[in-house]
């Protein structure tokens, strides 16, 4: 047996690492993020493992200053190899209001919640009275997924555990998963330099309750995809006393953005559980200023989840859609001139991103269309979004002949869905698990099929074909340097997947809150049991 020192293993020590965890400001692109996998490093150099092999703490550089951890806890035993994923990143806190300098206090903001119960709704109320929580942001989405992590390896290295564990934390996970996409690539190289056998990828995000009545707990077998296909409306400009002599990309615009919410032709179910409808999170003009010239582009992102189909099936029915309602639009434009003597312009184009830059590139040459995408990706004043978008615009620039046209493309992040429900050694996992729940905790875990939350475990255990992520590529315009997905990487980290986290509530607003039950007593105990389970 290894040293009997525990830092992380009663409930009490579990309290003071998450309030630790939390109290640490890692909000998504601030200082913090970027010193946070510094802090967990050094807490995990307190291990005796640790400090016997510190080489097996890794920083990988996730970019723009931030980086992932990965703590490899070895054993010469066997080549079995569990990997634990987490996220350490936190959502920002403006809405906390006057609260916000207790937002990473868990004791302060606690308390402050009880002083004022009676400003929030029935359910808020009903918990705060329960004494069954504790608040702040990231307690629940996750810092508790980490300081779980963090527990088993410490227990691994005491125990020496005959079963390989990698620890691996991420940045950016809330943004474009720039942390794990990074990981992954060193994950993969470990994987194949230690000639390791992946067994389980374990995220501990929590477990999500469905409304604000629901007090079911939930195991989650896999994560749910997502693809943001866009737009961009290019139209034709003209004087606002004039409108019909040209076509705004607003009038363009509101026919795609109407036909693509809540579109059921997206929508796909699996083992009764189905994905939500498509929903544009964000339209706008790419106008400078204010004219009486006519706004002539502009563009509309939507959100459509996957379960199983593939970045190029849900192209084909994204350029069905879009080309209905352009044909639904140039009726509408097409009867107005009519109406009024006005001949109308030509009809509208709809074309995908990959049209449109083989056009240039044929128009142009090669080597005017890369200084156009360089000049935009060399732009630090423009997030990842903006930078594709931004392409789309300028190669319409050079491109009017095809106005009006709507350009249909993909706008990062891209989230493949993963599912590992008919594993069979998994189904065994699972049974075991929700036993554990219910004979120890009084606990009924139910399985869902796909975490909802979106999840860093989209990039593992990828099973799509080459085929299905060319359509990717080609038509996302930030391909290359600025975003890519490392798509042979996640082949090679094939495994099932497995998302096991404490009951929590409310992630990303003020009240988000964690059950100290579940967080402290019921989650660790089976995930000490699950991981000792493939231990042969």
């Amino acid at each position: 047996m290894g040293s009997e020192i525990k830092n992380w293993q009663t409930p009490e020590q579990m309290f003071d690492l998450l309030n630790q965890l939390v109290g640490f400001d890692s909000r998504t692109g601030t200082p913090g993020e970027l010193d946070f996998p510094f802090f967990v490093k050094e807490k995990l150099q307190t291990l005796p493992y640790f400090q016997k092999n510190e080489s097996h703490l890794h920083l990988v550089d996730a970019g723009m200053g931030r980086n992932a951890l990965v703590a490899h806890y070895k054993t010469d035993a066997t080549q079995d190899t569990i990997v634990l994923i987490s996220h350490f990143d936190v959502v920002h806190t403006k809405e906390f209001g006057d609260l916000e300098d207790l937002a990473f206090d868990i004791r302060g903001m606690t308390q402050a919640v009880m002083e004022r119960k009676d400003g929030f709704s029935p359910s808020v109320k009903k918990d705060i009275d329960s004494d069954d929580y504790i608040f702040g942001r990231g307690v629940m989405d996750m810092k508790i997924g980490l300081a779980l992590h963090m527990s088993l390896m410490e227990l691994a290295g005491n125990e020496e555990w005959p079963v390989n564990l990698i620890l691996v934390t991420v940045p950016d996970e809330e943004v474009n998963s720039d942390g794990m996409r990074a990981a992954v690539k060193f994950l993969s190289g470990l994987k194949d330099a230690e000639g390791l056998d992946l067994k389980l990828i374990l995220n501990s995000e929590p477990s999500f309750s469905r409304n604000a009545e629901d007090t079911d707990y939930y195991i989650y077998t896999g994560t749910i995809g997502k693809m943001m296909p866009s737009a961009l409306f290019y139209g034709i400009g003209t004087h606002a006393g004039e409108p019909l002599q040209g076509l705004t990309s607003h009038f363009m615009s509101s026919y795609l953005t109407q036909a693509m919410e809540f579109n059921p032709d997206f929508r796909e179910e699996e083992y009764g559980e189905a994905t939500p409808p498509p929903v544009c999170p964000q339209q706008n003009d790419l106008k400078g200023d204010y004219s009486t010239q006519t706004s002539h582009h502009s563009y509309a992102l939507y959100n459509v989840f996957t379960l199983r189909r593939s970045p190029g099936e849900v192209m084909d029915i994204y350029r069905t859609v879009a080309e209905r309602a352009m044909r639904q639009c140039q009726s509408h434009y097409t009867g107005l001139c009519e109406a009024l003597g006005i001949k109308p312009l030509a009809e509208i184009r709809t074309i995908t991103f990959h049209e449109l830059a083989t056009y240039v590139r044929e128009r142009l040459g090669t080597d005017h269309y890369d200084r156009i995408i360089d000049g935009v990706f060399k732009d630090e004043t423009l997030n990842i979004r903006e930078k594709a978008i931004k392409i789309v615009d300028r190669l319409m620039d050079h491109s009017k002949a095809l106005a009006p046209a709507t350009v249909l493309f993909l706008s990062p992040s891209y989230y493949p869905a993963v599912n590992s429900s008919e594993d069979p050694a998994l189904k065994g996992k699972v049974d075991s698990i929700r036993d554990v729940f219910k004979s120890d905790h009084g606990v009924e875990a139910e399985q869902v099929h796909y975490f909802n939350g979106i999840s860093d475990l989209s990039y593992v255990n990828y099973t799509g074909s080459e085929a299905g992520w060319m359509a990717f590529k080609e038509n996302l315009p930030v391909w290359g340097e600025p975003y890519t997905i490392p798509f042979r990487e996640m082949q090679n980290l094939q495994a099932p997947v497995l998302n096991v986290g404490p009951y929590g509530k409310d992630a990303h607003k003020m009240t988000e809150r964690l059950h100290k039950d579940s967080a402290f007593i019921h989650t660790p105990d089976v995930l000490r049991k699950l991981v000792k389970s493939y231990i042969r």
